[in-house]
């Protein structure tokens, strides 16, 4: 049965303000005792986020196995399906970035720092404390903690951004409802979206983005701050730290400002274009011919042991590595989907559904595979040859593997250069677009408000990162995070009957109303001939009576 539709106005003015007042104020007061609790109470915060990690992860894990391989089922299918030829936006909506600065985008929102901070540490985390092969031999140990970088960044966690992704931008481009979480959930909740339920929906999703996003800059702080040290010889302290979010939420809040057209989308293909200029500086002064044949063996490897590593709960083992190293990859990825989702959404319109998912779970992927078997098969090539280097860096500080890695390389302070200005556009990037997209929720689906409202979250955001570094709270708030990945995965279940139920409403209206233009044109049709008959018969009966006068 269909749901009769509303699209009722959550915004109001406050304070000069464009905003849902209930949404902007919870959040409000939700983060400052959040900050508060952290900073006075800090050893106890983190025992009790400790506590609640590990409870969900040993009995909510299977819910996040479970969860992420039916987002890549869901997916794959509506892409494939009837479905995939609707395009976002309406048959006739053109696509407001070119292929290029769309791609530029998505990446750079929805990998960002983690592609840096990760390629290197992953493998050789997983190598020295193997999840499964413990004994065997170190080959094997090293392709398997390839095998499982490929799953914590690729396929799965792409999935889950293009189900948060699509869901908004279908039903905020070809509903015309506000973009908010809240209304991927209309065909399930009717008008009730724009209730109590709407807004613990709206709440949650700005409260994750705003500590992941605070997280996420601690964590790139540390590796900006690492390599000023390995440049340029400057200390590594707080002091410094908290000069470098200082700095980058200046540029975020200048970035914010300007909108989704001028500051993200140019800071994105700077991303690209930096990332691309330090890979191919690795690919040519170091083995290139290593790193690509083990492009394709990693995978092929991947592929091979997809499903096997993808459904793996540790339910034989008495061990602790899936709900340290997996449990915790899907939590954030899916703490993370409110805001890489929404801004996902806000960029899509005007691509087929099938163009949106086919490129955003796919591409990503395989542009962070060759990044990985670039810095982490190459850092597996050493250490199987003999070489600690890499594995004392990682377990000194994971923020120094990077330049520690480019020491083995010609070039290597043009490297290091290039690696500090990708980070901190990286996170200046973050920053920006998760303002923008916060600024969304809490101004009721608003894609126009005033240009300070947004600088107002890129500087909370810049703030609360300063401050949860101060306190020594990032661990703790990044744990609990994680642990907020549960209900939301709920959600996201939820999310894909929602969106099914209104590709299915939507599909079959249209349809129905093709028929009924069919149906209109074949009477109209049918008419004319009659008509025209009746002309032919009145013409032949004129005819015949002026030949019996004759």
């Amino acid at each position: 049965m269909s749901i009769k539709f509303s699209r009722e106005d959550q915004s109001t003015k406050f304070l000069g303000l464009v905003v849902n007042k209930t949404v902007f104020l919870a959040t409000i007061a939700v983060i400052i005792s959040s900050v508060v609790f952290t900073l006075v109470f800090q050893s106890e915060a983190e025992y009790y986020f400790n506590v609640a990690q590990d409870y969900v992860s040993t009995h909510g894990g299977w819910i996040y196995t479970l969860a992420v391989n039916l987002f890549i089922v869901f997916c794959i299918y509506v892409a494939l399906s009837k479905y995939g030829n609707v395009r976002i936006g309406g048959k006739d909506a053109k696509p407001d970035f070119n292929l290029w600065s769309w791609f530029a985008m998505l990446f750079s929102a929805g990998i960002g720092n983690g592609l840096v901070l990760f390629s290197i540490a992953d493998p050789v985390r997983d190598f020295l404390d193997p999840p499964r092969l413990a004994g065997e031999k170190s080959s094997l140990i090293a392709q398997e903690a390839i095998n499982f970088s490929f799953l914590h960044h690729g396929i799965h966690g792409w999935a889950i951004y293009s189900v948060v992704g699509l869901s908004l931008a279908y039903f905020t481009f070809n509903r015309k409802m506000p973009l908010t979480l809240r209304s991927a959930f209309y065909p399930i909740l009717g008008n009730r979206i724009y209730g109590w339920m709407g807004n613990v929906v709206d709440i949650m999703a700005v409260i994750t983005t705003m500590f992941g996003l605070a997280t996420t800059i601690g964590f790139g702080v540390g590796q900006i701050n690492s390599g000023f040290t390995h440049v340029f010889g400057l200390p590594s302290s707080l002091f410094y730290q908290i000069l470098i979010i200082v700095a980058v939420t200046f540029a975020a809040t200048i970035s914010a400002f300007s909108g989704v057209n001028k500051g993200v989308k140019i800071l994105s293909q700077l991303n690209v274009r930096v990332a691309l200029i330090i890979f191919a500086l690795v690919l040519i002064l170091g083995p290139t011919t290593f790193i690509l044949k083990s492009y394709i063996q990693n995978i092929g490897s991947y592929l091979v042991n997809f499903v096997d590593m993808s459904t793996w709960t540790e339910s034989l083992q008495n061990t602790s590595w899936q709900k340290t190293r997996t449990i915790m990859y899907w939590g954030w990825w899916i703490s993370w989907s409110p805001f890489v989702g929404i801004f996902i959404a806000r960029i899509s319109k005007g691509r087929t559904i099938k163009e949106f998912i086919l490129c955003v779970l796919i591409l990503p992927a395989l542009v962070t595979f060759l990044w990985f078997s670039a810095f982490g098969g190459v850092t597996m090539r050493d250490i199987l040859g003999g070489d600690t280097a890499m594995i004392a860096a990682v377990n000194d500080n994971i923020s120094t593997a990077l330049y520690v890695f480019f020491d083995k390389f010609p070039l290597a302070i043009v490297l290091k250069s290039l690696g500090v200005i990708l980070i901190c556009s990286f996170i200046i990037t973050s920053a920006d677009s998760g303002a923008l997209v916060i600024n969304s929720i809490t101004s009721g689906g608003k894609l126009k408000t005033p240009g300070f409202q947004r600088v107002i979250w890129a500087v909370a955001t810049g703030t609360i990162a300063a401050v949860l570094m101060y306190g020594g709270g990032l661990n703790a708030l990044q744990t609990a995070v994680t642990v907020t990945g549960i209900p939301f995965a709920i959600l996201l279940i939820m999310m894909c009957f929602s969106l099914f139920s209104g590709l299915k409403e939507d599909y079959e209206k249209a349809a129905r109303e093709e028929k009924l233009v069919e149906k209109e044109a074949y009477r109209k049709n049918i008419l004319q001939l009659v008509n025209k008959e009746k002309e032919k018969r009145k013409t032949d009966k004129k005819q015949e009576n002026k030949d019996s006068q004759k």
